[in-house]
């Protein structure tokens, strides 16, 4: 059997971590990717990349946390590496708080993350309208600096790039024999996924050197996240909104919120804002199905609908779809194609 020529569609964090997951661990293949945009203009690149994820209620609970767990050792795996400064990966502590303490105390990635613990009252005595917090460290990526990283990582296990649109999974079954769909909210037209959603995410990035600590609101919707030379201040979570100008009313009212977290904030300057959309559905998609194409079948292996968890699941996911990629390999309808 010959080179197995794999597509990635799609470049953005999940995109490239497939594609190198693919490239490094079956080097019997070929691995492309095709994008119409690629770092720094694709949504993950004004993520904020914390490593936090929130429950997808048509995912089993094991699933999910074995995608953030896998997701977790590798960038702990670069935090401890001397790659860390140019993979823009490094560790993180803070808070998470709450105004009533939640059903579930204790989450599902309680032990994933490092140094779990309930907040003290001394601590909750910072957030005077919340009754109940939780400490931790996690991994924070800065993606304008980890997906460049990822797609020279990618290069030198000899994929390859190519840009342009894909509109129809049609046009690469000619020069492909398996394909990987990592295109987020263009699945909504390419796979025909009436499920897919956009979530409008609006953040602001403000020079506040001071702050160390993320504080995240229980509700997920006010988040304060240090990096390495912004801090980035949230957010939105608006379902069906296409808009991607930053709206004035609701910069206002983040930073509102986020100073009533954080009040040292009101001194902060504000340096960009950013608007994106987040790929939702109930359930990240994460399968093979078989594309016909004339007499021809064609794998597509779907990995797409992160929601607002794509750093945080990246890896988890990426590894689940190469073994798919591995069992397509080994089936003899794709030997009987080449």
């Amino acid at each position: 059997m010959g080179r197995v020529r794999v597509a990635v569609v799609g470049a953005g964090v999940v995109g490239l971590s497939t594609a190198l997951c693919i490239a490094e661990c079956i080097p019997k293949c070929s691995v492309t990717v095709l994008a119409d945009t690629f770092s720094p203009d694709t949504v993950s690149d004004g993520a904020a990349g914390f490593v936090y994820v929130n429950k997808f209620p048509d995912t089993p609970v094991d699933r999910q946390r074995r995608w953030l767990k896998d997701t977790f050792d590798h960038l702990f795996s670069i935090s401890n590496s001397s790659e860390a400064p140019d993979a823009g990966v490094y560790l993180i502590s803070g808070w998470q708080v709450f105004r009533e303490p939640p059903s579930e105390k204790r989450p599902y990635w309680a032990d994933v993350v490092l140094g779990f613990r309930f907040m003290s009252d001394a601590e909750l005595e910072k957030f005077p309208q919340h009754k109940f917090g939780q400490a931790f460290t996690t991994l924070k990526c800065e993606c304008p600096i980890y997906l460049p990283w990822l797609e020279k990582r990618f290069k030198n296990a000899d994929g390859q790039v190519q840009p342009g649109r894909v509109t129809d999974f049609g046009q690469l079954c000619v020069n492909y024999d398996i394909i990987v769909n990592c295109s987020g909210l263009g699945s909504l037209s390419l796979a025909g996924d009436t499920d897919l959603h956009p979530v409008r995410g609006q953040i602001l990035k403000v020079q506040a050197p001071w702050l160390k600590h993320f504080i995240r609101d229980g509700d997920g919707l006010t988040y304060i996240f240090p990096g390495i030379s912004s801090v980035t201040l949230g957010g939105t979570r608006q379902k069906d909104d296409w808009r991607l100008t930053a709206d004035p009313k609701d910069c206002s009212d983040m930073f509102e919120r986020c100073c009533a977290l954080e009040p040292s904030l009101k001194k902060s300057q504000v340096l960009t804002e950013w608007v994106g959309l987040r790929p939702s559905r109930g359930g990240l998609r994460l399968e093979k199905e078989m594309f016909q194409h004339g007499s021809r079948q064609v794998p597509i292996i779907h990995n797409y609908g992160h929601g607002g968890g794509g750093i945080s699941l990246h890896w988890g996911t990426a590894l689940e779809a190469t073994q798919l990629v591995k069992e397509c390999i080994g089936n003899r309808y794709l030997a009987s194609n080449l």
